[in-house]
C-alpha cells in the first residue's frame, strides 16, 4: 500500500518566521532588531500581568520565536492581513526539498497532503496562495487543508501513515487522536525538547531531508525480519523507547 503522508508546512518546509521576522522589524524598528540580538539562550516565560492585553487567538500560527508581545502579534498579523498575496513570497527552509517530495511521491506512489493553519491575507486565499506556491517550489497540483481543529483527528479521519510537524504539541495530538506515526522536525538545541517526546513514540529528526531519507527505507522492501511497524521504530530511534 502507498504511504498516506501529511506535511505541516511553516517551520517544516516554508520559512515564515523569517519573513514575518522581516515584516516584524519594519513595523517596530530598533524596538525589534534589539530583542532578537538579545534572544542569546532559551527564552524564559513573562510572569502573567493582570493588566495585560488579551493573548492572540489561537487559531492563529505561533510566534513564540519572534519575541513579540501580544499586542505586536496581533498588530503583526493585522499588516500581513493587507499584503497581497503574502503566504506566495516565503522562502523554501532547504531549497529543493520539496522538488525531492514530489519525485519520491511520483516515484513511490505516495499519497501526499499539505496541512497548515495560515490566516488570509490579502489576494487569493490561504489555500490557493499555498498551492501557487507549492508549485512553484516544484511539488505540483497540491492539496492543501487549512487546518482548523484537532491534527490527530484529521490524521485518523484519512488514515494517514505519518505526519510531518515542527511544533511537540502538533507532534504530541497525532499520537493520542490516531495511528499515524509523528516525526517531529526539531531545528533547535535538543536541551530544549520536550523530554517525553521520544518516550510518547514521537520521531525526532534534525531536517525536512532527513525526514525524507526515513520515509524513502521506509517504504523500500527489506529482507530483514520484522513488520512494518518494527521497521519505522528502528528508523525512529523508538523501538526500545517507544510504547505505542
Amino acid at each position: 500500500m502507498p504511504l498516506r503522508i501529511a506535511v505541516d508546512l511553516d517551520g517544516v518546509l516554508a520559512d515564515m518566521h523569517g519573513e514575518l521576522a522581516r515584516q516584524a522589524e519594519m513595523l517596530f524598528g530598533e524596538a525589534m532588531t534589539s530583542r532578537r540580538v538579545a534572544r542569546a539562550g532559551p527564552s524564559t516565560p513573562t510572569p502573567t500581568d493582570p493588566n495585560a492585553d488579551p493573548p492572540v487567538p489561537a487559531e492563529l500560527p505561533s510566534l513564540e520565536k519572534l519575541q513579540l508581545t501580544s499586542r505586536e502579534q496581533r498588530r503583526l498579523w493585522h499588516h500581513v492581513e493587507t499584503i497581497e498575496n503574502f503566504w506566495e513570497t516565503l522562502k523554501e527552509i532547504e531549497p529543493g526539498m520539496l522538488r525531492r517530495l514530489a519525485a519520491l511521491a511520483t516515484d513511490r506512489r505516495w499519497e501526499v497532503i499539505f496541512l497548515t493553519t495560515r490566516p488570509t491575507s490579502a489576494g487569493a486565499t490561504s489555500q490557493v496562495q499555498t498551492q501557487r506556491w507549492l508549485a512553484s517550489m516544484g511539488f505540483a497540483l497540491p492539496s492543501v487543508y487549512v487546518v482548523r481543529g484537532s491534527r490527530g483527528r484529521i490524521a485518523a479521519a484519512l488514515d494517514l501513515d505519518f505526519v510531518i510537524d515542527d511544533r511537540p504539541d502538533n507532534c504530541l495530538d497525532i499520537v493520542v487522536d490516531s495511528k499515524a506515526r509523528a516525526l517531529l522536525v526539531w531545528r533547535e538545541d535538543e536541551r530544549l525538547l520536550p523530554a517525553a517526546s521520544r518516550r510518547i513514540g514521537i520521531g525526532v529528526v534534525k531536517s525536512f531531508e532527513e525526514c525524507l531519507d526515513i520515509l524513502a527505507e521506509v517504504d523500500t522492501p527489506s529482507s530483514e525480519q520484522g513488520g512494518f511497524v518494527d521497521r519505522v521504530k528502528r528508523l525512529l530511534g523508538l523501538k526500545e523507547s517507544a510504547s505505542v
